[in-house]
């Protein structure tokens, strides 16, 4: 008899790789009442660590401004190390952003919530990413910037 060759995904270790907080017009800024505006910026990287076996970095910037004025940024890296074996080669590039992004991502946002909150802040949740979206969109992005590459050296017509 042949034995089928499993998939194996295992999440070796999470981590906060970075974190930081800025709150450059303290103790100013905690006398505003307006709601400020947020930004939000996310980012994920992977790398191989040895076969089969990656790290993903999964990185959030949320930059809150009144006008001009920061009220507070928040730089966070939430990585994990994740087992990903026997699957596809065209597959890989898949789980490591959407799978493992949707495993890290509940970490990152408890982590943003936390330091907001200790930095003398109200709450602050990150709604819910889809990170099948993010890779689909990214895909179709790539795709589009290679069709607009001129592909090769243009010939000459022969006459």
């Amino acid at each position: 008899m042949s034995e089928q060759t499993q998939h194996l995904f295992a999440i070796e270790k999470i981590y906060l790789k970075d974190l930081s907080l800025e709150i450059p017009n303290a103790p100013e800024i905690y006398n505003e009442r307006d709601t400020p505006k947020i930004d939000i910026s996310l980012s994920n990287e992977a790398r191989a660590l040895d076969e089969g076996v990656f790290e993903v970095v999964l990185t959030s910037t949320i930059t809150a401004k009144l006008q001009e004025r920061t009220v507070f940024l928040v730089e966070a890296a939430q990585a994990g190390i994740f087992q990903v074996r026997n699957v596809p080669q065209e597959q890989i590039e898949a789980v490591l952003n959407v799978v493992c992004g949707n495993v890290l991502f509940p970490y990152l946002r408890e982590t943003v919530s936390n330091v907001v909150t200790r930095g003398g802040f109200p709450p602050f949740f990150m709604h819910h990413v889809s990170f099948e979206t993010l890779y689909q969109q990214r895909i179709e992005e790539q795709q589009r910037q290679q069709q607009q590459e001129p592909s090769g050296t243009p010939t000459a017509p022969r006459g």
